[in-house]
């Protein structure tokens, strides 16, 4: 950090997103943050409450005058989704995050950024705290886990809440107005390996595909990018329809809502490792050639295993597992018909991991059509199913069905014109939001969702845009001046 950013921090929203970062927050292990708010609502005198699950509703009174208005709630999770650079020893559950600053964008050193959605809860401690904004009765519902299974949405206690406004700010689009979402459920596979013993004279492989944006499987689904395991998948499918191999793991994929950036398959085979690496290559390019336009950084490599395995699964589950991986569906499967340019059904196969004599796989789904949602869970069913795993379906969350009359959505667009002098969108988005939720526990809620322009969210090259969070921090604050 130079001395020329370093005023940046000093006061204000990114005092507040500062120190936000500097505590650990991994979906989970949100309990320095909750410490943090609660000591914030004390040291200004608010209320604050905690519900069973953790989450955090803070209470603050309407300035002078302003009484009357009935109350206003801003909504963010305080956990974030913890990637790291390959090769980087930074500790999601010791260490915080180190900001970089880069002209008008905010990222942090070789880790995702955890602006989505650390800078709704900046947001709203600077709104809080400022003396000068005015506003009617304010609460600030700040959940936890919403990254690993929406949990603390699903958990919030209707009667902690007197609101019946709420504007959610975890949108990464400056001007657009969120008011719906799709659904989502998730098929896990577990594959009992049926061990087989390996020849001493067999080679033992590492391959390895790196180098791919990954990205928020909601977010940026619809813009094609690629699939580590799929790809994998791809490249040991390859294998198999010439020489015989087996697997000895296969490992890939960080998230459940994170498309795969990395895979790595370490494999027994007769092949000597030029001529594995010449196999390969040829597939690769192939997919490199593909993908060119979306993913310019794929890299297909191929080293001698640093560990020498006794066993690995029989070459029918090699066979067979491969086989779930290239049926299992991938990606934008239907775009809507009611919304432009908005995705309605999408899949990501999103992990794979080897451990004790198991394989995991886990695919998660979004529609805003329930039947469509389930139906892209049937076909990843299938696809494990063909391999011999157990598959458990879980992790359903209803959609936000958008209404285009909703007073709240109105009353914002007129707002927005009137302080940024356009038009803004109002549509909905494939992500998962918490609205949704909330709305279906607290009944007669009007939500919308708003916010800075965030990229690469889910990535390490996720990143903030300074002055667009700043005009959003002065748009709510105008929003509040003016709402009866």
């Amino acid at each position: 950090m130079t001395k020329q950013e370093e005023p940046l921090y000093t006061d204000g929203l990114w005092k507040y997103f500062k120190e936000i970062s500097d505590i650990p927050r991994e979906s989970g292990n949100e309990g320095g943050v909750r410490e943090y708010l609660l000591s914030f609502a004390a040291k200004h005198g608010y209320t604050a409450l905690t519900d069973a699950a953790g989450n955090v509703i803070m209470k603050v009174p309407a300035t002078p005058g302003k009484e009357h208005v009935a109350p206003l709630a801003f909504q963010g999770h305080m956990d974030m989704v913890c990637v790291k650079e390959e090769g980087s020893d930074h500790n999601f559950l010791t260490d915080g995050i180190t900001l970089l600053r880069e002209g008008d964008y905010l990222r942090a050193d070789g880790t995702t950024l955890g602006a989505d959605n650390g800078i709704a809860l900046a947001l709203m401690l600077d709104l809080f705290s400022d003396s000068r904004a005015v506003h009617g009765p304010l609460e600030g519902i700040f959940t936890v886990e919403e990254e690993t299974g929406l949990t603390g949405a699903f958990a919030v206690e209707p009667e902690m809440i007197q609101s019946r406004r709420l504007i959610n700010l975890d949108s990464e689009e400056e001007g657009i107005f969120y008011i719906g979402c799709a659904g989502g459920n998730e098929i896990d596979g577990d594959l009992t390996i049926s061990e087989t013993g390996i020849d001493p004279n067999e080679n033992q492989w590492e391959i390895t595909v790196r180098g791919l944006l990954g990205g928020h499987s909601g977010g940026e689904i619809h813009t094609q990018r690629g699939n580590a395991i799929k790809i994998m998948a791809r490249l040991l499918s390859s294998l198999r329809k010439d020489d015989s191999f087996r697997l000895i793991r296969i490992d890939g994929g960080v998230r459940r809502n994170v498309i795969p950036g990395t895979c790595t398959a370490h494999i027994a085979i007769s092949l000597d490792l030029d001529s594995l690496k010449q196999k390969l290559s040829s597939v690769c390019s192939i997919v490199q050639q593909e993908l060119k336009y979306v993913e310019p950084s794929i890299v297909c490599s191929v080293d001698e295993s640093a560990v020498k395995a006794k066993t690995s699964l029989s070459q029918e589950q090699s066979t067979g597992l491969i086989r779930s991986l290239l049926l299992a569906p991938h990606g934008p499967l239907r775009m809507s018909e009611a919304l432009e340019n908005v995705v309605e059904t999408s899949a990501n196969l999103a992990i794979i991991s080897t451990e004790e004599g198991h394989v995991h796989m886990v695919s998660s789904h979004r529609s805003s059509v329930e039947s469509a949602r389930d139906h892209a869970a049937d076909l990843t069913e299938e696809a494990f199913s063909a391999c011999g795993a157990k598959v458990v379906r879980g992790g359903s969350y209803p959609a936000w069905t958008p209404n285009p009359e909703s007073p709240l959505a109105r009353f914002c667009a007129a707002a927005y014109r009137s302080s940024a002098k356009k038009e803004p969108i109002i549509t909905a988005i494939h992500a998962g939001l918490e609205c949704g939720i909330i709305n279906d526990r607290i009944k007669g809620m009007d939500s919308v969702s708003l916010g800075p322009d965030i990229e690469g969210v889910h990535s390490v090259n996720e990143r903030l845009s300074i002055s667009s969070s700043e005009r959003v921090a002065s748009f709510i604050r105008h929003l509040c001046s003016i709402v009866e």
